[in-house]
């Protein structure tokens, strides 16, 4: 027995080719049931869909070929590279002289016994701490300066996302 809600069936097209039978239309089946019926499960009806995204403003320039983003990775990578050859080349500089120079290491200072590899051996906390404080002393006036830039720039572009939490705004 047809559904009164149905149209009735179309009468078949003319196939273009004529040599080839149309093939038969298929109507969709029609929903198990209304559109507007909840089930047990739902305790209100769907939200409406989203809005569509805004249109783009345009290709955006690829992360890692932003000048800034260059600058920025350039001075992060000398700065690296300078705190820590400070403080590893002091503590190469120190066992090579143990290894290959023993009589200057082994010579006295002064007249308390303090050898010179003594010495040596306790500059080395304050030369691994002075490498510490040049690290962050230049972090702050050449990195941070860059990423800060950077990081407001981002802020500009982007808009914050929306509130996506349920209930929120109530």
């Amino acid at each position: 027995m047809p559904h009164d809600s149905q149209p009735p069936p179309h009468p078949p097209r003319q196939s273009p080719h004529p040599h080839r039978p149309s093939a038969p239309r298929h109507q969709p089946a029609p929903p198990p049931y209304p559109g507007d019926y909840l089930m047990p499960w739902q305790s209100s009806p769907p939200p409406p869909p989203p809005h569509p995204p805004a249109p783009a403003r345009g290709p955006a320039p690829a992360p890692g070929h932003h000048s800034d983003l260059r600058r920025l990775r350039t001075a992060y990578r000398l700065l690296r590279r300078v705190s820590t050859l400070t403080a590893l080349g002091y503590f190469t500089l120190f066992l090579l002289l143990s290894g290959y120079a023993p009589a200057l290491m082994t010579r006295p200072v002064g007249d308390g016994g303090l050898t010179t590899g003594l010495l040596l051996g306790l500059c080395q906390l304050p030369v691994a701490l002075a490498a510490i404080a040049v690290y962050e002393w230049t972090a702050r006036r050449t990195v941070d300066p860059l990423s800060a830039g950077l990081r407001d720039r981002a802020r500009r572009d982007d808009p914050p996302p929306a509130d996506r939490r349920k209930g929120a705004g109530r």
